[in-house]
């Protein structure tokens, strides 16, 4: 294997985070992106604030200090078959914008393995999950026909724990990370394909950055798993928390979302998860839903989903849609989570009558 990875990281908001990890620990990253951004990126690089325990100010990693090479660039003047792995970070809606479209199908056809850091998984790592007819979910997606050149085997998902938001302040290449969490990674189903993935975890697990003179071990690491269900514990969080916050006629914090009704959000957390471990995951691949409540009291603000539909946003991920079918195949339903899903609908109904 090479000494220094080529990755392609298709969105620059959230995918710096993962960019900025795999910068320092010494491989190269290509960040698709807007214009402006890529400009930005160009001239500045990319800027991550991570929180450190026992520091009150939070640590700013500068992509000019990494040891990997740092570009942007715009849809249309990228090979994917150059590089060694594709991330994709960027919404599930934005894949159905024009150049981004185009490009995903060149990713698809160049065979390069593909690793989502969507909250929403593609319909190619559906497929790769035995009892899913993945058929009846395509309105689930805004647009599902940009997948259909994919080879299930060569697309992987990873779970996008961390939470990180850009402040609204800042220039376009600053991201703020709230909870330094890890990224969790399922296997390929090609072992050099997952060797990829373990290369990328071990020198993430290796890599350290000079904090006040002194190297240092941050946080948010890549840790990969050979179950393909453990990036589906975000199910749980996601509609226990980020949906839950949609309102009617507004939105709530994370924290108030799932702390106003602590009975609810642990009934609606254990039913997904009861959902996921149906299709195959083992008990130990969840995470406790006290652990999450715990982390929830620290995330102050609404999720994106609920700030974009409080934005006019005419589309969203789905995941709770999503969820919604995958067990109505397998014969379950939730009050609560239909509520949450009419209420999203509603919402979204809404904006593009406005619009």
């Amino acid at each position: 294997m090479k000494d220094k990875l080529d990755i392609l990281l298709m969105g620059a908001s959230y995918g710096s985070l993962l960019g900025a990890k795999l910068l320092m620990a010494g491989h190269n990253v290509t960040f698709v992106c807007l214009p402006v951004e890529a400009d930005l990126i160009n001239s500045d690089g990319i800027r991550v604030r991570l929180p450190l325990r026992g520091r009150d100010e939070p640590v700013e990693v500068h992509s000019a200090n990494l040891a990997g090479a740092c570009n942007a660039a715009g849809p249309g003047s990228v090979d994917p078959a150059k590089f060694d792995l594709v991330g994709l970070a960027m919404q599930e809606p934005q894949y159905g914008s024009p150049g981004v479209a185009e490009l995903l199908d060149k990713v698809a056809k160049a065979g390069v393995p593909c690793m989502s850091i969507m909250n929403m998984p593609p319909l190619p790592y559906l497929k790769r999950i035995p009892g899913i007819d993945t058929s009846s979910l395509l309105d689930c997606f805004t647009a599902p026909e940009v997948w259909q050149s994919f080879d299930p085997a060569l697309v992987t998902l990873c779970s996008p724990d961390p939470q990180a938001v850009r402040p609204p302040d800042e220039p376009a290449n600053v991201l703020r990370v709230g909870l330094p969490t890890n990224f969790k990674v399922a296997r390929f189903e090609d072992d050099a394909h997952t060797a990829i993935l373990k290369r990328l975890q071990d020198d993430i697990l290796a890599a350290r950055y000079k904090v006040d003179g002194v190297m240092t071990e941050l946080p948010v690491k890549l840790k990969l798993h050979q179950s393909l269900y453990v990036p589906f514990a975000k199910w749980s969080m996601l509609l226990a928390g980020n949906y839950h916050c949609v309102r009617p006629d507004g939105a709530v914090s994370i924290r108030d979302a799932v702390h106003g009704d602590l009975a609810k959000s642990r009934a609606i957390y254990e039913w997904v998860d009861e959902l996921v471990q149906s299709l195959g995951a083992a008990p130990e691949d969840k995470v406790p839903f006290e652990k999450y409540a715990n982390a929830a009291l620290s995330l102050l603000n609404p999720s994106s989903a609920a700030r974009a539909l409080n934005n006019g946003a005419k589309n969203i991920e789905r995941v709770d849609r999503l969820v919604q079918k995958i067990a109505a195949q397998r014969g379950m339903t939730l009050d609560a989570v239909d509520e949450t899903v009419k209420t999203v609908d509603a919402r979204l109904a809404q904006n593009r009558a406005a619009g």
